[in-house]
């Protein structure tokens, strides 16, 4: 399984995640998945309502604007993405706590070193296994 994102979309999270700081930034995934690969083909940016360095919550209208932005281009929700200003793009017990839904990819981006790191993860019933990011031209995607 393969997430697939634009570099585009990876500078603009990194660019939103960096400008939020030191709060966690969110935002939510849209596009297709293609047996068992996803590629990302909108990324919406949306306020951490709990204006927190160490947790997120997202409001369920902009939640709903965003999915509702994504079916009337007949993509469909594939996950959400938060940053870790300082600490490790590793899901935290509350991550896992809350995720809600096997099928999506819940995407992490660190901002601890210099480099920003990006992971994805897919999370069922607390038990976390890494999922593949293919940074990509936009070309690649058509």
């Amino acid at each position: 399984m393969s997430l697939f994102l634009k570099r585009e979309d990876f500078a603009a999270i990194t660019a939103y995640a960096r400008k939020e700081a030191p709060l966690e930034a969110c935002g939510l995934l849209g596009g297709e998945k293609r047996d068992r690969d996803a590629i990302v083909r909108q990324v919406i940016f949306l306020q951490n309502t709990d204006r927190s360095a160490e947790h997120f919550s997202m409001d369920p209208r902009e939640q709903f604007a965003a999915v509702r932005e994504f079916r009337s281009h007949g993509w469909q929700m594939l996950g959400n993405f938060h940053s870790h200003p300082a600490t490790p793009a590793r899901p935290s017990e509350e991550d896992k706590r809350l995720a809600f839904d096997p099928s999506l990819r819940y995407l992490i981006l660190s901002l601890q070193a210099e480099q920003p790191v990006l992971r994805a993860f897919c999370i069922e019933a607390g038990k976390v296994s890494e999922e593949e990011i293919l940074i990509t031209e936009k070309s690649v995607l058509s």
